[in-house]
Order: C-alpha cells, then structure tokens, then sequence
C-alpha cells in the first residue's frame, strides 16, 4: 500500500467518525412523540415511586426499585445539556466530501436529522452541485 492510499484510508475513517459521532449525537438531544414529561412531572413521580417502595411486595419492589433508576436517570439527562457544537463543527468540515464519496443526498441527509442550517454550512446543496 503506498502513503497516499494509507492517508485516504484514514482520512476517509476520520470522516466516517465525525458523521456517525454527530449523527448520534442529533439522534440521542432528538424530543420522542409524545407528551413531553417535565421536570417536576419526572419528579413527582419519582416522590410517588420511593412512597410505593416502603410498602411494596418483592416482585412490584423490584418493577419499582427499576423505575425509579430509569426516573433517576432521566432527570440527570435533563440537567446536563448536551453541546453538540463541536461536534457539528466536525460535521460541516467534512460532510460534503463524506456524502459526495459515499453518494448520499440532500435529501438522506435531511431524513437523517441534518439541519437546513448545518447542511447549508457545510456547502451541501439540494442539487448536489
């Protein structure tokens, strides 16, 4: 293999790491269907769940012990805003070339969960060009 092809293998890696790394990101801040729970909601639930464990049977102890993890969970991921920026930067750096290589579209990308916005900064257009 000779030094040019070794450095496109891993340019192209690099590429493919920055898209999948953003992508995931967007999928993970994306809001569910549905009725968005709040804060306090998750909250008074969690109060709900901790009074039902003092009295609760061993099995709906444990559906509840689980609950109350998972309600746990979800409001340190309400607490802690994830900043996607540099990761976008990443993005926009290289999605043009990525989809060109790989043939994806506007339109993928917009399907995907891309921005307008980011996909314009990234000089990726509807026509391709």
């Amino acid at each position: 293999m000779t030094k040019e092809h070794k450095a496109a293998l891993a340019k192209g890696r690099e590429e493919g790491q920055a898209v999948r790394q953003y992508l995931e990101a967007l999928a993970s801040t994306r809001r569910r269907p549905g009725r968005q729970r709040t804060p306090a909601s998750v909250e008074k639930r969690l109060a709900a769940v901790e009074a039902e464990l003092a009295t609760a049977d061993p099995l709906p102890r444990l559906h509840l012990l689980q609950e109350r993890k998972d309600l746990q969970a979800e409001l340190a991921n309400r607490t802690e805003p994830k900043d996607i920026s540099e990761l976008e930067k990443r993005f926009v750096k290289v999605a043009k070339a990525y989809g060109e290589r790989k043939g994806i579209s506007y339109g993928t990308w917009r399907a995907a969960g891309v921005s307008p916005a980011t996909l314009e900064r990234a000089r990726i257009t509807r026509t391709r060009g």
